[in-house]
């Protein structure tokens, strides 16, 4: 399943994308979470709950594809860098 999600500002934590998403219930989960379970940013393993996402970063999770947009709904950080400038 895809779906996109719409953040404020140009980056989000991992550990709160995870937590905002509903795939976990608290922060203190995050640690254990990311040790069991596979979660890929942009193609790639990622285990660090600090990871900076930014608008236009993919995250995968088992079948779950997040796909970060920004609140106007552009799919990468230069356009909304653009847009403000």
């Amino acid at each position: 399943m895809k779906r996109d999600v719409r953040i404020r500002g140009d980056t989000i934590n991992l550990g709160q994308l995870l937590k905002l998403e509903g795939i976990i219930e608290s922060g203190a989960e995050v640690k254990a979470f990311l040790s069991t379970v596979p979660v890929w940013v942009n193609g790639e393993r990622e285990a660090r709950r600090g990871r900076k996402l930014h608008v236009g970063d993919i995250v995968r999770v088992d079948e779950l594809e997040l796909r970060l947009t920004s609140e106007d709904g552009r799919h990468t950080a230069t356009a909304v860098r653009a847009e403000s400038q």
